[in-house]
């Protein structure tokens, strides 16, 4: 998978399959990206080969903590972002040149979910977070060494 922010400045490719992918609701999502939710593609650092020097602005969270987001420095389109790990990345799939063929693995923190999303009753969906152990595959799990 390849994208990039709207200007074409910063451009990356996807060496491997994503770990997981969130559909976010938090409030903070809901407030950075201007919409209802957030796509994640959450994936090693070190597995995304990137063209083109991100700006990074820290950003308060919700929950007292800060993450790192990355921006372009002209069009300033935020193209991934860094929570508590550094090692992963959760790539925006609204910024891939296909984003059509990202589905969500699960939905967090639905509480605040907007009214008329309807979450797919095959989709796992939480009011806050959830447990790696229970969903992520085991290979992804190995991947990070949680396995």
């Amino acid at each position: 998978m390849e994208g990039g922010c709207a200007c074409g400045e910063i451009r990356y490719r996807l060496t491997s399959e994503p770990l997981f992918v969130h559909c976010c609701h938090c409030l903070s999502c809901q407030r950075q990206t201007g919409s209802a939710f957030v796509i994640n593609l959450l994936i090693e650092r070190d597995r995304v080969e990137v063209t083109g020097e991100p700006t990074t602005v820290d950003v308060a969270r919700d929950s007292g903590g800060a993450q790192k987001i990355y921006r372009c420095p002209s069009c300033q389109i935020a193209v991934w972002s860094e929570y508590t790990h550094p090692d992963v990345w959760f790539v925006r799939a609204g910024t891939l040149d296909e984003p059509r063929e990202v589905k969500p693995d699960v939905h967090i923190f639905t509480r605040s979910k907007v009214g008329w999303v309807q979450i797919p009753d095959d989709e796992p969906s939480f009011e806050v977070f959830y447990d790696l152990q229970e969903l992520w595959p085991q290979a992804s799990l190995e991947r990070i060494g949680l396995a």
